[in-house]
């Protein structure tokens, strides 16, 4: 019999026969609520047999990874169970909306008794706590099954695949698309609510850090009006799934579509400018906030250029250059330079400024000198404001009022501005947006910053902290919000960061997250990118735009 050595994080090892499970060495992890596990620095469930030496690490229901199993096998039990319950609908996983997904049926909308008939029904799985497992069929029986359970969407998306072996998760006798490790039994998904909303409902869970605690729903009225109404679209134009995708490329008809995309995008931009025209008389100053890799800056330009077409001349102020000098620099719990909180900014004098200029007084832009960490006061732009300009001011503080507290809400126009994905996987398996922004600035720093994926995939944690702790908290304070993602872009990004994820080596702890995006990205089929338009938001990423950065 051969035997392979299993080695542990704590640096215990031991050796077991070939072809041994992972969760038979359970016990040995010395830790609780283990969802998946890390071989070799590859997350997959507990039910994978080793077939070599490997360094296993556990993960679990609090860590980062454990929170997104969580979350999709939520879907997985929900999608489960209106199968069983509404045999003849067809259920869609939409957006997320701060701690929980969005749901719709295909005809008609949920009633109460609906929500609570699924919800009791799901308390019984879990307290049946059923195996959840993996399985692998036959290309052609993954694909009839599908078919025979009108998942067409899933169906479609196989026609991109050309393994001979499909994997699938199944429970019962429902069985779904393998997309990433789902937690091995029901009994886990303990923490879950539903709740009527809009013309579907919400499918909630824990927050980040909160274990199993539900917290109250926030309502974001305004990013949710911005997806549901790009979702509609998409099914308007017959593109809501990622197999449409790849039909419109299979049939080389992705061109004509490409060009509807970007003019949907550029009429929904043309239409906030149409707003902030409206209150010319009063906004003085558009203020512009969004999460990493948003497109913030062309979202700028562009609707600077909608601007002067009606006559308003826009001039660009960098926050950055309001940073104060590096001795005065806040720092975060580990004593480092803290760059992204706002007490970075020198919010006092930023705000003299805006004054002045409200007043009809020049000032002189400051120019922030990065390499002797101080702030020049000399040299910079001078500016004056008249009835045919308006500041145009992008940060990641914008939104919050505290950046501006002796400026008029009145004269402010904002802006919040992401990359909310249009298309799913397929019914039940959602595509999220920071996936999409990931891979974006992935390529974007490797192209312009020669940036690697490993040190992009390690800062990424770091970006999401700050996003959630300076950005989305102001979300629902934006008068207006756009949407920067295109719904053909991943297409695109896959041709430069495929092998950006691929120099990725199995040794390295970010090779976990570089194997997930390269499954992920397998669904797509590549999109030339001389296809894109130079004016397009997606050049800021790929290069070669029409806009000077």
């Amino acid at each position: 019999m051969y035997e392979i050595k299993v080695t542990f994080t704590d640096g215990r090892s031991l050796t077991c026969p070939l072809g041994t499970p992972v969760e038979a060495l359970i016990e040995h992890f010395g830790a609780g609520g283990l969802v998946a596990v890390k071989v070799n620095n590859e997350i997959l469930p507990l039910a994978t047999r080793l077939e070599v030496n490997a360094l296993l690490e556990p993960v679990s229901l609090e860590a980062p990874e454990g929170v997104m199993i969580y979350r999709r096998s939520l879907a997985f039990l929900l999608a489960m169970t209106a199968r069983t319950l509404f045999p003849e609908q067809r259920l869609y996983i939409g957006h997320s909306l701060g701690n929980s997904y969005y749901y719709t049926f295909l005809v008609g909308s949920p009633s109460q008794q609906d929500i609570e008939s699924l919800k009791r029904a799901m308390q019984a799985l879990v307290a049946a706590d059923l195996p959840i497992t993996v399985q692998v069929m036959a290309y052609t029986e993954a694909l009839r099954l599908f078919e025979q359970n009108g998942q067409t969407d899933t169906a479609l998306l196989l026609e991109e695949r050309s393994d001979s072996k499909v994997r699938i998760n199944v429970c019962n006798d429902f069985a779904d698309l393998y997309i990433e490790p789902l937690v091995p039994r029901t009994g886990l998904l303990l923490a879950f609510d539903l709740i009527l909303y809009q013309e579907g409902f919400l499918l909630c869970f824990p927050g980040i850090g909160q274990g199993t605690t539900l917290e109250p729903f926030e309502d974001n009225p305004i990013i949710f009006s911005v997806y549901d109404e790009y979702k509609k679209w998409g099914r308007i134009v017959g593109l809501h799934a990622v197999g449409h995708l790849n039909r419109l490329i299979r049939e080389r008809t992705i061109k004509d579509y490409i060009k509807i995309a970007e003019a949907f995008q550029a009429r929904k931009l043309a239409k906030i400018a149409d707003t902030i025209y409206s209150r010319k008389d009063t906004v003085k100053m558009v203020l512009i906030a969004g999460p990493s890799s948003s497109g913030k800056t062309t979202t700028a330009k562009r609707l600077s250029l909608e601007l002067k077409v009606m006559g308003i001349e826009p001039i660009a102020i960098g926050l950055d250059d309001y940073y104060v000098n590096t001795d005065r620099t806040p720092r975060d719990a580990k004593g480092e330079p803290d760059y992204e909180c706002l007490e970075a900014l020198d919010i006092p004098y930023f705000n003299q400024q805006l004054l002045a200029l409200f007043n009809g007084e020049e000032v002189t832009l400051p120019q922030y000198d990065f390499k002797a960490g101080r702030r020049r006061e000399s040299g910079g732009r001078k500016i004056r404001l008249d009835q045919r300009t308006v500041l145009i001011i992008e940060g990641i503080h914008s939104l919050n009022p505290a950046l501006t507290p002796q400026i008029d809400r009145n004269t402010q126009f904002k802006l919040y501005v992401s990359a909310l994905t249009l298309l799913n996987l397929d019914d039940h398996n959602r595509i999220p947006t920071s996936d999409n922004r990931l891979l974006r600035r992935m390529v974007r720093d490797y192209q312009f910053r020669g940036t690697s994926a490993v040190s992009t995939i390690q800062m990424w944690p770091s970006v999401q902290r700050g996003e959630r702790r300076y950005i989305f908290p102001f979300q629902n304070s934006a008068d207006a919000a756009f949407n920067s993602a295109l719904s053909y872009e991943l297409s695109v990004l896959k041709f430069y960061a495929d092998p950006l994820l691929h120099s990725v080596k199995p040794n390295r702890p970010e090779y976990a997250e570089a194997v997930r995006l390269r499954s992920f990205l397998e669904n797509f089929t590549p999109i030339p990118p001389q296809y894109v338009p130079g004016e397009s938001i997606l050049r800021e990423f790929i290069g070669e735009s029409a806009f000077k950065y």
